[in-house]
């Protein structure tokens, strides 16, 4: 189970956005869901992954977050003479961050 113990630990001040980041950036290659939001069947290149903290709200029980992610996709098979092709890429992800242990769970919107 990924945990996000900094984002948590700075809830809600102003330095919760900046150890979000820290923490999604820190993540191991994959584990967040952005294959399923790549718009041309390619491969996610999640090497340089940039994010935008669209909306933050709070449960008794859990801390909402919707971050935009920005990312390439790799797209492979054309019979180009550029083969593969990367391409800049965009998804937004909820995350849920459990307010008692830090576990998060990720999921496309």
């Amino acid at each position: 189970m990924i945990k996000l113990q900094q984002a948590l630990h700075d809830w809600p001040t102003k330095s919760f956005e900046q150890s979000l980041k820290n923490e999604l950036l820190a993540l191991a290659p994959g584990i967040l869901p952005l294959q399923q939001g790549v718009a041309q069947g390619g491969y996610v290149d999640d090497s340089d992954l940039q994010f935008t903290l669209l909306d933050k709200s709070a449960t008794a029980h859990q801390i909402v977050v919707k971050v935009g992610v920005f990312f390439s996709e790799i797209i492979a098979g054309c019979s180009c003479g550029d083969d593969p092709v990367s391409e800049h890429a965009y998804c937004e992800i909820s995350i849920h961050i459990d307010r008692k242990n830090a576990e998060a769970w990720f999921y496309l919107v």
